[in-house]
């Protein structure tokens, strides 16, 4: 690889007498930079997500400049094409620097530009860079008709650039804070359209006044040749939090199971509820209340309100038809079959060809799964619009506690993107509001499992007793929950249907949701197959 050459190699090969503000003019420049040397870097990122298919060669799609005064910066959409037929695009915004001592790690072409000799970097390692963003964000004017579009909302003014830091290890986007204040996302896989996470935050937070969401500050947008608006890069305000509702949820439901030994609870002796009966706190027998402690329950109740309010505020638009809520229809019904009958085909080949990874519960509940896979199917088959009095909206799509922040005693949603297998389009179909709901769910029986995973050794009760703990407290949380989500989305006439139409949304939901993680369960870590799998019996066994 180039990059591996001598610096004197390097220094008389890639030397450009052209000025820097007309480089990506220059074809020999663009084929260099293409073929000998991103490649290479590409595949070292922790953001490029097509690491599991092989890439074949890479295209410039779009360049564009970011630019202020004399200042100029390159941002680049390219184009992966992979061995597999399909590509994708990312976004890479890039700088010239000439201090041999900078950012040695994140050199990605050692370069002479009319004889200054210097390297092309990921220009967001540059604070010059970060800085002329936050400013053309912060100047922003109205009705921007550019090709580079900036935006800003009028909660952000009268503000000076004071430091800018990177938030931390992403997997997919880059984040940087600026002024220990505000966050601005760069996203790195880029779509053509506009990124749902800039569309939801947006919406919820200066058009509906949202308050549980980081309030949405500005963005940077371009207009590409085909006159799609992309997003590339979303500011909001920093939410000061404890850290995110998984970590919480894992934290407290440990000290639940530490409970069952500390106050010698016989599991055999809890008083059970009926799966998805919606339960106020007084319906929560004193002895689970005892059991579990009342905060966890009003915590749980909290965020079930949070829930409803974001479900409201995305179900209340009549003019955006984005947003307006939609009626359940043929249409809908075909997209949503075909794509649930491909996920669970492909998730029961995966199944049939890993068996030999599982024992015990899991290799019982998976011999299940294929003795009824028929009965799924017809499940899932068995979707009429017809008989569906609800309405669908816009959801966030990918919805469970590690989208959540814990701030003292409240919750914040974050992250709209929608689900990272899903297309850009699919991502913004309106759904029927308990997808976001059975997220949730599966989110919390994870927590559960989780931590009898985590904390096995330290646990004295058998496995078999954690077990018929966690389903128990699955079914509380999930009661709990929907106590409070129903009569808040019910008192604000957002439409989800009859009480039978409810349960059988939100299982066909459930039932989807524990397939797709089957799939990632069996191919990364077998012995968490048993989650999902628990998930699809209590579904297929419940009715």
């Amino acid at each position: 690889m180039a990059n591996q050459l001598s610096k004197n190699t390097l220094k008389s090969t890639y030397n450009f007498d052209i000025l820097w503000e007309e480089l990506l003019e220059s074809k020999e420049f663009v084929k260099t930079f293409l073929s000998d040397v991103l490649e290479d870097y590409i595949l070292k990122q922790r953001w490029y997500g097509g690491k599991a298919s092989k890439l074949k060669y890479i295209e410039l799609s779009e360049y564009f400049k970011i630019k202020q005064g004399d200042e100029v910066y390159y941002g680049l959409i390219l184009e992966i094409n992979f061995e597999e037929a399909f590509y994708q695009h990312y976004f890479l915004p890039i700088a010239f620097v000439s201090d041999e001592n900078f950012a040695k790690k994140d050199r990605i072409l050692p370069i002479s530009i009319r004889g200054q000799e210097g390297y092309i970097i990921d220009a967001i390692n540059l604070e010059a860079f970060r800085k002329l963003v936050f400013e053309r964000i912060l100047t922003a004017q109205e009705n921007d008709t550019s090709k580079v579009q900036y935006h800003k909302s009028s909660a952000f003014n009268n503000i000076n650039y004071e430091s800018s830091r990177f938030m931390g290890l992403e997997q997919s986007n880059t984040s940087i804070v600026y002024n220990e204040e505000y966050v601005l996302k760069f996203f790195r896989r880029i779509y053509a359209d506009k990124n749902p996470d800039y569309e939801m935050s947006r919406f919820l937070s200066e058009k509906k006044g949202f308050k549980n969401t980081p309030n949405f500050l500005g963005s940077l947008n371009i207009v590409d040749s085909e006159n799609s608006h992309i997003t590339i890069a979303l500011m909001q305000k920093m939410v000061e939090n404890q850290g995110d509702a998984w970590d919480y949820m894992l934290k407290e439901v440990h000290n639940v199971f530490l409970n069952l030994e500390s106050k010698n609870i016989n599991v055999d002796n809890l008083p059970a509820t009926e799966l998805f009966l919606r339960l106020g706190i007084n319906d929560v027998p004193p002895q689970i209340i005892d059991w579990v402690g009342l905060n966890l329950f009003l915590k749980i109740q909290k965020l079930a309100k949070r829930t409803a309010e974001m479900h409201i505020s995305l179900g209340s638009e009549f003019e955006d038809t984005a947003f307006t809520p939609a009626r359940f229809n043929g249409d809908y019904t075909v997209w949503l079959k075909n794509r649930l009958l491909y996920q669970f085909q492909n998730r029961l080949n995966t199944i049939e060809n890993s068996m030999h990874k599982l024992d015990g519960l899991a290799l019982e509940l998976a011999k299940e799964f294929l003795d009824k896979k028929n009965s799924i199917r017809k499940r899932f088959v068995k979707f009429d619009w017809t008989k569906l009095k609800g309405e669908r909206i816009r959801v966030h799509g990918d919805y469970h506690l590690g989208q959540i922040l814990v701030k003292d005693d409240d919750f914040y949603i974050l992250d709209f993107e929608g689900e990272p297998e899903s297309t850009i389009r699919d991502r913004k179909v309106k759904q029927p509001p308990m997808k976001d709901v059975a997220g949730l769910f599966r989110s919390f029986h994870y927590a559960i499992y989780a931590s009898i995973f985590n904390n096995l050794k330290t646990y004295n009760n058998s496995q078999e007793t954690l077990f018929k703990a966690a389903e128990l407290l699955y079914t509380y949380f999930t009661g709990v929950f929907l106590g409070t989500y129903v009569t808040e989305v019910q008192d604000a006439n957002l439409n989800i249907g009859y009480h039978q139409e409810r349960i059988f949304i939100l299982e066909y939901c459930l039932l989807e949701k524990a397939v797709y993680e089957l799939g990632y369960e069996l191919n990364s870590r077998p012995r968490w197959a048993l989650i999902p799998l628990k998930g699809i019996s209590n579904i297929i066994n419940h009715s």
